[in-house]
């Protein structure tokens, strides 16, 4: 499938995706499990984007720039200098964007990107990237792409050209936005659920929920690895763990969908028991601290958020003890938060250059 396109060069194309929080069956998303047993995962977009903007370039060359890491490189529009950049997955999307929707073209462009989560948060950034990068293109070369369109093709140049370590839930949140039950099936085939979650409910659980960050960035690679390894060799306490960690999902959309949102804290604390026994390193003592503070200091229950080792918490607090549980919290040195939910996906739109 391949487009024209025209951008005037006092025009900019900017698109957003939103990052999210994982509820339950994190993991379940991973090949080979999703293929043998098919995995179901419950997440819902918050209110933290990854950013895409994309102009004509005037000197000729391609220029990738992402502002949060502060790391900016130009090089020729060709083979050679594409395939040496650092930033990789900027150079994926273009590479696999100019190869199969603009004749082949390499085009002199800028892209400049930026997340509101450091890298390795756990909160799929890199994926709402990737989401947000394929998403302006599909705006700036007039791609008629569908959202299971753009989060496939996101996840293809992640998983296959990139061989980045990961699941499939991330590039599906950013792309439909929202509360979404997700299953993954085999022959990959996804499968999108939109929550049609009461407005009160919805306010309740937002009011109930606080994140932090640990202040560590994790490299969810080995994790990854040894999970799949787990899977592959059908170890028992992995494939148990995995189990459970689907039947989670499926407990939990129920429990939200009735408001029940005490019993969704025992959902979370069960899951992360099954977590911690998937892999090594899922949880450190860092973790186990602030989990522990963040009990004494009122929450009903709390998770890593992605992969583990690092990056975000999420915890449910009754909405009385939030304040003192972000208090404490902040007093263990992270930084927390509330968080407010979205249901849009990504989205992009053309603006005059500033």
């Amino acid at each position: 499938m391949t487009a024209t396109f025209t951008l005037p060069p006092d025009q900019v194309v900017r698109a957003r995706a939103p990052l999210r929080l994982g509820l339950a069956g994190g993991g379940t998303d991973l090949s080979p499990y999703c293929d043998e047993f098919g995995g179901a995962v419950l997440n819902c977009t918050i209110d933290r984007y990854a950013y895409c903007f994309i102009e004509m370039s005037q000197d000729g060359l391609v220029h990738f720039v992402a502002h949060d890491l502060g790391v900016a490189e130009s090089m020729t529009p060709d083979a050679a200098g594409i395939n040496g950049a650092a930033l990789v997955l900027h150079a994926g999307v273009y590479r696999r964007m100019m190869r199969d929707h603009a004749h082949g073209r390499m085009m002199p462009l800028r892209i400049t990107t930026h997340v509101d989560a450091p890298a390795g948060s756990g909160l799929g950034s890199s994926s709402a990237l990737c989401v947000a990068m394929v998403e302006a293109f599909r705006e700036l070369l007039g791609l008629p792409l569908g959202l299971y369109d753009v989060a496939h093709l996101a996840f293809e140049i992640e998983r296959i050209d990139l061989a980045l370590a990961g699941g499939k839930q991330d590039q599906y949140a950013a792309a439909f936005g929202g509360a979404n039950f997700i299953e993954f099936l085999a022959n990959d085939r996804v499968v999108v659920n939109p929550l049609r979650v009461s407005r009160a409910v919805l306010c309740e659980f937002e009011a109930s929920l606080v994140t932090c960050f640990t202040g560590v960035s994790r490299r969810s690679d080995a994790i990854i690895n040894e999970q799949r390894t787990g899977m592959t060799d059908h170890a028992r306490s992995a494939m148990d763990s995995m189990h459970q960690l689907k039947a989670d999902a499926v407990e939990m959309k129920q429990a939200l969908l009735r408001g029940e949102i005490r019993h969704m804290g025992e959902i979370l604390n069960r899951s992360w028991e099954a977590k911690k026994r998937t892999a090594r390193g899922v949880s450190t003592q860092l973790i186990d601290t602030l989990y522990d503070t963040a009990m004494g200091h009122g929450a009903l229950a709390g998770k890593v958020s992605g992969a583990g080792g690092g990056g975000f918490m999420m915890f449910i607090v009754p909405p009385q003890f939030r304040t003192q549980l972000i208090a404490a919290l902040k007093d263990a040195g992270t930084v927390a938060n509330a968080v407010q939910f979205t249901s849009q996906g990504a989205e992009s739109w053309r603006a005059q250059s500033v």
